[in-house]
């Protein structure tokens, strides 16, 4: 049956022909659509949300605008000659939400539009190689991109769901700070999160389920950071398994196999992510998808005319990864001989010291038998800069 046909006894209205589909409009999705667009390529950019995505909106731009806040607090504390600070909550409510554009992404649609981009909402389906479904419009492709990011891992706790909980986008987009609030897990989001809410006069439980906190980074990090954490005076839970969520009308009453429970105001799950597929049949595609998300090869190809970039694809959750992805991939669409490379990618947790790192770590190295040397270095000893700087 000819495609237009098709489409016309499915009920779908035929939109024009596009070079590329790219599904999702977040960072790696932006960027992508960006980069063809200048290539004089037709491109049309698909997104269920908002256009600019997780990081703009829920997770980096908020979380560390939120952040920066709660580091001056502290530092007022720390630095001689100065007197703690106020916090002031409402102010820095204000211009989070500022920063976020107030969850308005009108002024970046139109940005899009003036480069040629059409932008279209709704939730996408791949119903073909060449077809994308949006609506009750059907999009003709040469290559389809598929960039839809990822989503929170919530874990199988009884009573959890029927009590409620907030994610990390409830947490970075808060009107007002609850008195307590647990948070689960303790990698990179749990720890900021953690911190910002003991600074701003929360009543903070942070729980891990296993032996150290930012487990992915060497083990002397995660030490580390609990004991700024304990010092700040958050409770810091390792090894803790939750068995139930409960409630008794005003707390969540978060239960442990082995330590009694915790009543909180608020439950905050912070215990990781899973990619986000749009609605395909991957086998007929030919995609590879396991749980850590869309199998790609060297440039960001996930099968015959298409590709996958940022979280969807497991590779890294880093924002600045998603677009070194979307650099890669559109120039494989240019024509050109390229080829992604992840082993010196680097990383930050925004905690206060902060936590950074690149590359591997000591133990993945000794996973590989790489010969390792290694060192630590107490800086507040070697140098006199940290005693200059604060008074700890």
């Amino acid at each position: 049956m000819p495609w237009a046909q098709r489409a016309e006894t499915s009920g779908l209205r035929v939109s024009d022909r596009y070079d590329i589909v790219v599904i999702g409009a977040g960072a790696a999705g932006e960027e992508l659509a960006v980069r063809v667009a200048a290539q004089q390529r037709r491109v049309a950019l698909v997104e269920r949300e908002l256009v600019g995505g997780e990081c703009a909106y829920w997770a980096c731009i908020p979380s560390k605008t939120l952040l920066r806040g709660a580091e001056v607090l502290a530092a007022t504390r720390r630095a001689a000659g100065t007197e703690p600070a106020r916090p002031m909550w409402r102010e820095l409510a204000r211009y989070r939400d500022y920063m976020i554009r107030g969850l308005d992404d009108t002024e970046q649609v139109e940005s899009h539009r003036r480069k040629g981009i059409d932008v279209y909402r709704g939730d996408a389906a791949i119903r073909a190689r060449g077809e994308v479904v949006v609506a009750d419009k059907e999009l003709r492709t040469e290559g389809i991109v598929i960039a839809t990011g990822s989503e929170p891992s919530i874990p199988e706790i009884d009573g959890l769901a029927q009590n409620g909980f907030w994610t990390t986008r409830e947490a970075t987009t808060l009107s007002d700070l609850p008195a307590s609030v647990a948070i689960l897990g303790g990698g990179p989001v749990g720890v900021e999160l953690a911190q910002f809410f003991a600074r701003f006069g929360t009543t903070v439980t942070l729980i891990e389920t296993g032996p150290r906190l930012v487990s992915g980074e060497d083990g002397r990090m995660g030490e580390l950071i609990a004991e700024v954490l304990r010092d700040e005076g958050v409770d810091v839970s390792l090894g803790a398994h939750v068995t139930a969520v409960a409630s008794d009308g005003l707390s969540r009453i978060v239960k442990f196999a082995d330590r009694g429970r915790v009543s909180v105001s608020e439950l905050v799950v912070a215990v990781g992510r899973r990619p986000r597929l749009p609605a395909c049949d991957p086998e007929a595609l030919g995609l590879l998808v396991t749980d850590a998300g869309v199998r790609v090869d060297a440039r960001c190809r996930a099968a015959d005319r298409i590709w996958a970039i940022g979280d969807v694809t497991g590779v890294m959750p880093f924002t600045h990864v998603a677009k070194y992805q979307a650099r890669i991939a559109a120039r494989h669409i240019a024509g050109e001989r390229v080829a992604a490379r992840y082993d010196a990618i680097p990383r930050v947790t925004f905690s206060d010291p902060e936590l950074a790192a690149v590359g591997i770590t000591e133990r993945h190295a000794r996973e590989q038998h790489l010969d390792v040397a290694s060192a630590c270095v107490d800086l507040s000893e070697a140098i006199a800069r940290p005693s200059t700087y604060e008074r700890e």
